[in-house]
């Protein structure tokens, strides 16, 4: 019983031995009591992933979105693979729904396309049934690839997945619904074309992602200052006596940059 029911109960049979409080306290002091004693659950700890990447083919990132079908609650799942530091698509694929060996096709696809090496490569998802399978386990572990999890209710442990679908989500050309699986492979394919090789990204100095994924972005940003700081001698009211703004590659790219300490600390591009 619990020691309200003891105290009232006693009462009732007229005695008072002490106060609901002092029986606490005894409970506490002598029997250990006072404490849950049911089995609990206890949830894992989870890292805070902090991943780096400072050149192309280094660390990649990959998610699933729905796309509305035709009609309510029918959806196609987006699958697409993005390079953390360029910016890159590397892979995509559309299907009716998630699943691991879809998943370890499309990777495996793209660590072929962009010849991948054992130990080169980090992929960093979430903890969905696709990501966490055990097929596309062994596929990293065949292909020597470091494999890295968000924290579960974590959006901002996988940022460029998720702002890269609000990218597309957000275009005026996405529709409302799909009305087949095929009108959604169509706009995925000039969305995805467009996204890589047309699309000045502001995160990499406004460079297209196909320019800075293969080696290009120095030597068209080099041009893009040589313009700027001609500008500012030509024409200075323009810059109101200030130096121009010159664009400047990105060096570093993090999932989750360290807490500062006692020295600088890289940030996101």
């Amino acid at each position: 019983m619990a020691p309200y029911e003891v105290y009232a109960t006693l009462l009732d049979r007229g005695h008072y031995l002490c106060s609901i409080r002092t029986m606490y306290r005894i409970l506490k002091a002598f029997h250990g009591q006072v404490k849950e004693r049911r089995n609990q659950l206890e949830r894992p700890k989870y890292s805070r992933p902090e991943l780096l990447a400072t050149k192309p083919n280094q660390l990649w990132t990959w998610d699933i979105t729905k796309l509305r079908g035709p009609s309510a609650w029918s959806y196609f799942y987006l699958y697409v693979v993005i390079d953390v530091f360029t910016r890159y698509i590397t892979g995509w694929m559309l299907a009716y729904n998630e699943d691991g060996y879809l998943a370890s096709d499309l990777i495996a696809q793209a660590c072929q396309n962009q010849a991948i090496q054992p130990q080169q490569l980090t992929i960093h998802a979430d903890n969905g049934a696709a990501m966490t399978s055990k097929t596309l386990g062994q596929l990293y572990s065949d292909l020597g690839i470091i494999r890295s999890h968000t924290r579960p209710y974590c959006s901002n442990d996988n940022p460029f997945s998720e702002s890269h679908f609000r990218t597309m989500k957000y275009r005026p050309t996405y529709p409302n619904r799909f009305g087949s699986i095929e009108e959604a492979r169509h706009f995925c394919r000039h969305f995805f074309d467009w996204y890589n090789n047309v699309h000045y990204h502001s995160g990499i100095a406004l460079l297209r992602p196909v320019d800075f994924h293969y080696g290009r972005g120095p030597e068209i940003v080099a041009a893009r200052n040589l313009i700027l700081v001609q500008a500012a001698k030509d024409f200075p009211k323009r810059f109101r006596g200030r130096p121009p703004r010159l664009f400047k590659l990105p060096e570093a790219v993090w999932i989750n940059p360290p807490f500062p300490s006692t020295g600088p600390v890289l940030s996101n591009s």
